[in-house]
């Protein structure tokens, strides 16, 4: 845990936002380093030989904002044109999202409150006293609408959707249960989420226009992190129980349970999935490693039609990047050509540096970006990188530019 994280409160990355869907996988990648050593008998597959470690000197790298103390940001999120990055900036208990242009200019903030049963319009820092926590954006395929996960100030956490400019944002979910981790379609107003509604975390549909529910998940399992392909027709998630969760898509909505297909089955765990821009591969972190250490975490690459292994050693065999740390909030980070992905390597000594590794090639190559503590990265449409990094202890956003 960073000293920033402990000015959160002792929380890491992830976990913060929601207590009943707790992220189980989130929680113990915070404190892997501190877990007593474990010793277990080696993998079927074997240790693979040491590579060559080539550097990318970067055509530029630069804080997002001006830097600052007293506050923590993190999380960035790029538009899906690349148009606007947004951010979450935590300040004590508070966290807002901070919506940019891409030079860095910030024009939106999301801080919303919600009083003696009405919405409030606006609010002045420092008098109200309520705790606003606003995390989790996801934008309309046009990028003039988006979608969040709020608590209002008042506990109990919904999804609400603002419009680009500032107008009031508007409450979309209204369940006793916590409703968070959407993800808005890129070709349709539909939103995908996950809901306490059930008892357990499960997926559901929501029509933006309708308001209509559609349950897609039935398993008793946790069902976590939905998100859309790019063409709009399928979802991947993980589900799972305790400290094993495996990877599943769905690939037709209108029929779930029939349609679902398995990219993942096995004893180790694998969390947080993304497709590749061009949807035909998905990335996830499993804890899955030569060694055997249930505390180090591989990037694995499988194609997103279910035609590679689910276990053994032909999974075992997709791990492209290995001891690296978990994006839980994000998962892997893609690069635009879909051949490469952006990822933190676990080396303290470094101060978690910045990789790129082809997943073709499976040569890491270090991204010279001088900065500390790296994490939450994000790659814009047009190549940029987004990060997480710290300066005198505390997080701000950069970003970075390779040549093509």
């Amino acid at each position: 845990m960073t000293p920033a994280d402990r000015r959160r409160g002792g929380r890491g990355p992830g976990i913060a936002a929601w207590c009943l869907l707790a992220l189980i996988a989130a929680a113990r990648c915070v404190g892997a380093e501190d877990a007593a050593p474990v010793v277990l008998p080696a993998q079927t597959a074997p240790e693979e030989p040491a590579r060559k470690v080539g550097t990318i000197e970067p055509v530029f790298v630069r804080p997002f904002t001006a830097v600052g103390s007293g506050r923590n940001d993190g999380n960035p999120v790029w538009s899906r044109s690349g148009m606007f990055l947004s951010f979450e900036r935590s300040i004590g208990d508070k966290k807002e999202i901070h919506i940019a242009l891409a030079d860095g200019l910030v024009f939106q903030t999301i801080y919303y409150l919600r009083a003696a049963g009405r919405d409030m319009k606006f609010f002045f820092p420092g008098v109200v006293e309520d705790i606003s926590y606003n995390a989790g954006i996801s934008w309309s395929p046009r990028e003039e609408r988006f979608v969040f996960m709020s608590n209002g100030g008042e506990g109990n956490y919904d999804l609400y959707v603002g419009d680009m400019g500032g107008a009031p944002v508007t409450r979309i979910t209204e369940h006793k249960e916590k409703d968070g981790q959407s993800d808005w379609s890129p070709q349709s107003n539909t939103i995908v989420f996950v809901s306490g509604r059930s008892g357990k975390g499960d997926i559901y549909l929501m029509d933006t226009g309708t308001r209509a529910l559609t349950r897609l998940t039935h398993s008793g399992k946790e069902n976590l992190y939905p998100q859309w392909s790019p063409d709009g027709k399928r979802i991947v998630y993980m589900h799972g129980n305790n400290e094993n969760h495996d990877i599943a898509v769905i690939n037709d909505v209108s029929k779930p349970a029939e349609s679902v297909k398995a990219l993942t089955a096995w004893e180790h765990d694998d969390i947080r999935p993304v497709w590749s821009p061009d949807g035909t591969k998905i990335a996830f972190y499993s804890n899955f490693n030569p060694q055997g250490d249930p505390r180090i975490w591989s990037i694995m690459v499988v194609a997103a039609d279910g035609s590679d292994p689910a276990a053994g050693d032909g999974l075992a065999a997709k791990a492209v990047a290995i001891d690296v740390v978990p994006d839980v909030e994000r998962g892997p980070a893609w690069m635009h050509d879909s051949k490469r992905l952006v990822y933190v390597k676990n080396d303290r000594q470094e101060y978690h540096p910045l990789y790129v590794v082809n997943i073709a090639e499976r040569t890491p190559w270090l991204l010279k970006t001088d900065t500390k503590m790296n994490h939450d990265v994000a790659c814009s449409p047009d190549g940029t990188i987004a990060f997480r990094a710290q300066v005198d202890q505390w997080d701000q956003i950069f970003v970075a530019r390779m040549k093509e």
